[in-house]
């Protein structure tokens, strides 16, 4: 997101002239100055819809490592999980960053129209994207997929719920690098709740 700031704020700057001539005003100097520090909040502002998918993305690389720490100290009578590989990982990782941002940026047409309800706009698409996507995570190192979008769907309650009480703390910076791994250990904890027989 630093990153993400600098860059933007780098692209106004080489964007914007250092100052403009304006009939009956004269020469203005603070364009530039004013526009950059424009990006950068509107950056900063942007970013705070952004924290949840960029946080996600990276743990979803992880969740392997927090579920087996999560499996071998509670149910350590468990076969091995299966071993997903690195590179399968990083894909699906970076297809649910793609999935969140799209979602989020549609959401935002919806935050225009219904300012009021935004708060509970955002709760309620990424908690039910979260949710999906960490119990389907979580699910797949012990049944095959279609296993897992059927209880998936079965439990989609209980999985939205655990998903929108992630995706608000998600949203401080800091704490979002920390909430991740508690949500991939409950999801972990959940899906062992509701596993098939």
């Amino acid at each position: 997101l630093i990153a993400f700031y600098i860059g933007t704020v780098w692209f106004v700057g080489w964007l914007v002239p250092d100052s403009l001539t304006l009939p009956f005003i004269g020469e203005v100097t603070w364009v530039e100055s004013l526009a950059t520090g424009v990006s950068l909040v509107g950056a900063m502002f942007l970013s705070s819809f952004l924290m949840i998918p960029v946080a996600s993305a990276f743990t979803g690389m992880f969740l392997d490592q927090v579920a087996d720490a999560v499996e071998q100290k509670h149910y350590p009578t468990l076969p091995e999980a299966k071993d997903g590989s690195i590179g399968t990982a990083i894909v699906d990782s970076l297809s649910f960053l793609g999935v969140l941002i799209a979602a989020n940026l549609c959401a935002l047409v919806l935050y225009l129209f219904f300012v009021p309800l935004a708060p509970f706009i955002f709760l309620a698409l990424n908690g039910f994207l979260l949710g999906r996507e960490y119990f389907q995570l979580v699910a797949i190192r012990r049944v095959d997929l279609g296993t897992a979008k059927r209880l998936r769907r079965k439990y989609r309650g209980q999985i939205w719920a655990l998903g929108a009480l992630m995706a608000l703390p998600l949203t401080i910076p800091i704490l979002n690098l920390v909430v991740p791994i508690i949500g991939a250990a409950a999801f972990t904890h959940l899906y062992h709740r509701v596993e098939p027989a």
